[in-house]
């Protein structure tokens, strides 16, 4: 019998380890697996590379990961804005590495890595600092960078319901970059609202196959 789900959010996140790579889910906090996150903070596990929307807000989610010293480099579009003082306090200080993409950039170089794609050409940062170094190419007479698509050891998202086979439905916004993010991982983890049973998922309604979900568990947060 497939069964996907765990009992408690320590279990979900108990093979993360050190030096992982780990995609989380969320546009500023919509949609952000915040106990999951609280859940890898404890586990105690640092020197990650975390891909993320932004460098996270205020004291909680992203921002507390950085605050707790666990993060070596964040891949991220958004870097600063009014509340996030973790982040900036630690760039400044030379303790965490910055790779800054476009937030298009960064959903499609997600999406290239969970649609199996060796690489993708984008016009985006054509002729900024962001394509030094880069291939570029001239197709139909615009100017295109290439970028590699982004993997991850896990990705920590956050869904409203899921079944015990792993497939997902959304709340609205929260969904963002969560099916994507899904895909592009080797262990995608979800934290849900409600685990209902199989069959009361409108298959319609379903955004992210179980296929794509190695574990989930309900926290009874909101979505």
């Amino acid at each position: 019998m497939v069964d996907k789900t765990v009992a408690t959010v320590d279990d979900a996140v108990a093979d993360i380890f050190d030096g992982a790579s780990v995609m989380i889910g969320g546009f500023g906090t919509a949609g952000m697996p915040d106990q999951l996150i609280d859940a890898l903070i404890a586990r105690g596990v640092g020197d990650l590379t975390i891909i993320n929307n932004n460098a996270g807000n205020g004291e909680s989610g992203v921002a507390a990961l950085i605050k707790a010293g666990r993060v070596r480099k964040i891949i991220c579009s958004f870097p600063r804005q009014s509340d996030s003082h973790h982040f900036d306090a630690r760039y400044r200080a030379g303790e965490i590495e910055l790779e800054l993409v476009p937030q298009g950039n960064l959903a499609a170089r997600i999406q290239a890595a969970g649609a199996g794609l060796g690489a993708i050409f984008t016009p985006t940062g054509f002729g900024t600092l962001l394509a030094e170094g880069k291939e570029t190419r001239n197709i139909d007479g615009r100017d295109y960078v290439l970028e590699y698509p982004i993997h991850a050891d896990f990705a920590l998202i956050k869904a409203h319901r899921g079944d015990r086979w792993g497939n997902l439905v959304y709340r609205k916004t929260a969904r963002n970059f969560g099916p994507i993010m899904a895909m592009a991982a080797e262990t995608a983890i979800a934290q849900v609202s409600q685990i209902v049973p199989l069959g009361e998922l409108d298959p319609e309604a379903v955004i992210t196959p179980g296929i794509f979900v190695q574990r989930l568990v309900q926290t009874g947060a909101s979505a």
